[in-house]
């Protein structure tokens, strides 16, 4: 009798943890309802069960895994911390209003790789308390943003501000960065590379620099921008020399129109400026290089009905 006691307790004891066990796993694709009485947090972020926000859903999506949006919604800042989709797509907008803070924070380990697809991130530009950065990617292998629209930020829409000696690569594609201070700005403070290739992207009406890439770090920026519009930023383009072996841009087959100041800035013995198969004109001044920039053009662009020309320093021989 004493025997069969100890195995129904031993049984109970064995359904209790494998009970905790499965209410504890993380899926590998998990979902948010904008939809008022059906999203909450305390959910399993099933389909049939969704959580109310990306910072719910995130602890309960596995590694890789994928968080899906149902229906419309604001779905809150989140900072994320390993290779992670998410995926606003289902929903006709997905999307964060941000206030005083960050949108979405990148904090991931060294080989993670994290997608943001369909999501429009709102940083309240205007109000007392505007938001800082749209997407802000501190560590991780790399990042992938795809059909995004960032906007209304005091300091970025993207901020690529890593510290790391190994290379990170950063795609942003078919998104749109508006009336941020800076569209993306992108420095290393540590020693490696920092890859970044940005197509099909609408950057416009941002008080500073549509594209900047900062070498005041130890590593070098290297970005490239195809079959875009940078239009009405302070700066279209803006490659700031620095202590890092290069900061540098090239640009092919894009329109940057009417920028308030410079349609391309560059500054300093390390920063570049590649300009080919592209139209600058309504600029405020179209082309400046100081304090050693290099900023050089294929001889194929049109540089047209600015205010001022400028002057490239130097040209190549396209191929």
């Amino acid at each position: 009798m004493l025997g069969y006691r100890l195995f129904l307790v031993t049984l109970a004891a064995l359904s209790l943890a494998l009970g905790t066990q499965s209410a504890n796993a993380q899926a590998s694709r998990t979902w948010v309802s904008g939809a008022s009485g059906v999203g909450d947090d305390a959910n399993p972020c099933s389909r049939s069960a969704p959580c109310k926000t990306f910072a719910g859903a995130i602890s309960k999506t596995a590694p890789g895994g994928e968080i899906s949006v149902l229906d419309p919604g604001g779905f809150g800042a989140v900072t994320i911390t390993k290779s992670i989709t998410i995926d606003g797509g289902g929903g006709q907008v997905a999307s964060e209003l941000v206030s005083g803070t960050n949108g979405i924070v990148i904090n991931a380990g060294a080989n993670d790789v994290i997608t943001l697809r369909n999501i429009r991130i709102n940083g309240l530009r205007g109000t007392p308390s505007g938001g800082l950065n749209g997407l802000r990617f501190l560590a991780g292998a790399a990042l992938h943003i795809e059909n995004c629209t960032i906007f209304g930020f005091t300091q970025n829409g993207v901020d690529v501000n890593v510290n790391t000696a190994s290379p990170v690569k950063v795609t942003l594609s078919d998104s749109t960065l508006t009336n941020n201070n800076n569209g993306l700005s992108a420095r290393n403070a540590g020693a490696g590379n920092v890859f970044l290739a940005l197509n099909r992207m609408n950057i416009s009406q941002n008080t500073s620099a549509g594209v900047r890439m900062d070498g005041s770090g130890a590593g070098p920026v290297l970005s490239a921008v195809a079959d875009s519009m940078l239009a009405n930023n302070s700066i279209g383009l803006q490659a700031l020399g620095g202590p890092a072996l290069a900061a540098t841009i090239q640009i092919t087959r894009s329109s940057v129109v009417h920028s308030t100041t410079n349609g391309a800035a560059v500054s300093g013995a390390n920063g570049f400026i590649f300009v080919s198969n592209t139209l600058m004109s309504g600029n405020a001044t179209a082309l400046s290089a100081t304090a050693g920039g290099t900023l050089l053009t294929y001889k194929n662009n049109s540089i047209d009905g600015n205010f001022a020309p400028g002057a490239f320093t130097g040209s190549l021989i396209p191929e």
